[in-house]
């Protein structure tokens, strides 16, 4: 591993070097959301370094244009000749595992001009169905959300770090719709009285993210969801219709089976106001509702 990790640093070091007057992105926790990310950046000339923890993945990320790094990393050596950080990697029960390993590092490094924690909608706790927005107060009610916050309270106190939060909704997208599902006949529509989510599409996340590395503005928060929080009974039976399908059958929330992690999805009850990114950084939603986004992901796969 350490052979492999020296191959990914030496690696990333070479094209550091030929890119110096180019943007370059650390991306810690290089998953579906900075992917996304990188398809975007990649094409402009960016260097991207990803990091991984699972070696057999390293030439998916070299056939997109981005350099694989073994995770854990030597943070002084991958910090060097970085402009942009990205974390996605999520906090455990001790913190954010990116700082325990490379808050010194992150806080001495020079040049950087972005860095973007992703973070979750999660933070704002259960609003029964009513409105948050960035200034609204933290109050998560179950374990990940308080792990968010506290995440989020660590990467603030990081002195000097240009930071910028985002929180994500619902994350949706090619790979990740209820389409599968549906065609296994798997799915259900769990009913809860009063429950409704915010959703994002990957490719919107990954604008959104790009827009702020293009207006820098530490310090700020960002929520990153649709125009449109809609109960998820109603996604489902519109994938059903776009499938041609009936809708499956609905199932009380109460009496649902279900894993501790699925259920505790449905505690919060929430609408997400997503103004900031819109009159902030100008961004222009692709897919505003889940029926624009659902409809182009199935025509994705029909191509």
């Amino acid at each position: 591993m350490l052979k492999n990790q020296a191959n990914g640093l030496a690696g990333a070091g070479l094209r550091l070097q030929g890119a110096a007057m180019t943007k370059t992105l650390l991306s810690l926790g290089h998953g579906y959301t900075a992917r996304a990310l990188a398809r975007r950046l990649v094409p402009q000339g960016w260097t991207v370094v990803g990091t991984l923890r699972d070696e057999t993945q390293m030439d998916e990320l070299r056939s997109g244009g981005v350099t694989p790094m073994l995770w854990p990393i030597d943070f002084e050596a991958a910090l060097e000749g970085v402009t942009h950080v990205l974390s996605s990697i999520r906090p455990d029960e001790d913190g954010d595992p990116v700082l325990r390993a490379g808050r010194d590092a992150l806080a001495k490094a020079g040049g950087l001009e972005w860095v973007g924690y992703l973070s979750t909608t999660g933070v704002y706790g259960d609003m029964d169905g009513g409105w948050v927005d960035e200034d609204t107060p933290l109050d998560p009610g179950g374990m990940r959300g308080k792990m968010r916050v506290k995440a989020e309270a660590e990467w603030q106190t990081v002195e000097g770090l240009p930071l910028h939060v985002f929180r994500l909704a619902g994350i949706y997208g090619p790979g990740r719709g209820p389409f599968a599902k549906l065609r296994r006949g798997t799915a259900r529509r769990i009913i809860k009285k009063n429950q409704v989510f915010s959703r994002a599409h990957v490719d919107d996340i990954a604008q959104v993210l790009e827009a702020s590395m293009n207006r820098p503005d530490p310090g700020r928060v960002y929520n990153v969801c649709d125009d449109s929080p809609a109960p998820p009974q109603d996604i489902l039976t519109y994938a059903a219709e776009l499938l041609g399908m009936e809708p499956p059958p609905e199932v009380a929330f109460e009496d649902a089976e279900m894993s501790p992690m699925a259920r505790s999805f449905y505690s919060d009850s929430k609408r997400v106001r997503n103004t900031r990114i819109k009159e902030e950084l100008g961004v222009v939603l692709k897919y505003p509702n889940y029926r624009d986004a659902l409809k182009a992901m199935l025509d994705e796969e029909r191509d």
